[in-house]
């Protein structure tokens, strides 16, 4: 099947896809014609993505539990045939406050969702992708602009992004003699119901809080589909979108 644009329907994994960023990629990956399966913890929100789509395949998974984890892509394999791409999303903001305040149990929660689940879903996409024919897949990973600077008291979240960077580089370095790629987009300030008290009041790094603009998750979504369009001999490895008045460069 090839639809009417040429664009090659694909098989895609979103995680985290019942809200915000997630609902946006999977919905803009469905309106183009690809086959996504929406995974989440939350059935309901899944169902309400997927509805008025035939494409649509909802999983319910938690993506920090190993047999969770592999029994989706086990499941994906055997009902499809392939995966084409993986869309690591799922992510937490995790416990506010400087690192003397954080419980350790909130940061191994953080840990285990935002960067031990990115790295539990592309073990099993890279399993599949290297045996299947054609071989090859791509692997697009939610960073943020927290893996480069990190906002006030959020050492939970930057670790973990910092940690999904490494990831990506050495996914995308061991995959390229398997035609898989690994991508990285780091946002900036999308707007969605995680960030909407950005809007109204973010703390800054010289103690101050004040409203900081955002920019509509569509373009994400946007960008989201051109890298999937992208053949395997192409590949991105990292691009950083936001708002373009967010105070990033020079943050601080």
């Amino acid at each position: 099947m090839v639809t009417e644009v040429g664009r090659v329907p694909r098989v895609i994994v979103v995680t985290g896809a019942g809200s915000g960023l997630g609902r946006a990629m999977a919905t803009a990956l469905l309106g183009v014609g690809h086959r996504v399966v929406l995974v989440g913890r939350t059935r309901a929100t899944l169902d309400e993505v997927a509805e008025g789509h035939d494409r649509a395949d909802v999983r319910e998974c938690d993506v920090s539990v190993p047999d969770s984890v592999h029994r989706l892509f086990q499941g994906v394999f055997t009902d499809f045939g392939r995966l084409d791409v993986l869309v690591n999303n799922a992510g937490t903001f995790g416990p506010p406050g400087s690192i003397d305040e954080v419980d350790p149990a909130a940061w191994s929660h953080t840990v285990a969702t935002n960067l031990t689940g990115a790295f539990l879903c592309a073990r099993e996409a890279v399993r599949i992708m290297k045996v299947q024919d054609p071989r090859g897949g791509r692997i697009i990973n939610n960073g943020s602009i927290s893996a480069h600077t990190p906002r006030p008291e959020s050492v939970a979240y930057t670790a973990t992004k910092h940690g999904v960077s490494g990831l990506t580089k050495s996914i995308a370095l061991d995959g390229r003699a398997f035609d898989i790629c690994c991508s990285q987009i780091d946002i900036g300030n999308a707007a969605t119901d995680m960030t909407a008290g950005i809007a109204h009041a973010a703390r800054q790094a010289d103690g101050t809080t004040r409203p900081e603009p955002t920019f509509d998750s569509v373009h994400v979504a946007d960008t989201v589909v051109h890298l999937v369009d992208l053949p395997l001999d192409v590949n991105v490895p990292t691009m950083t979108i936001m708002a373009n008045r967010m105070p990033y460069m020079g943050r601080g």
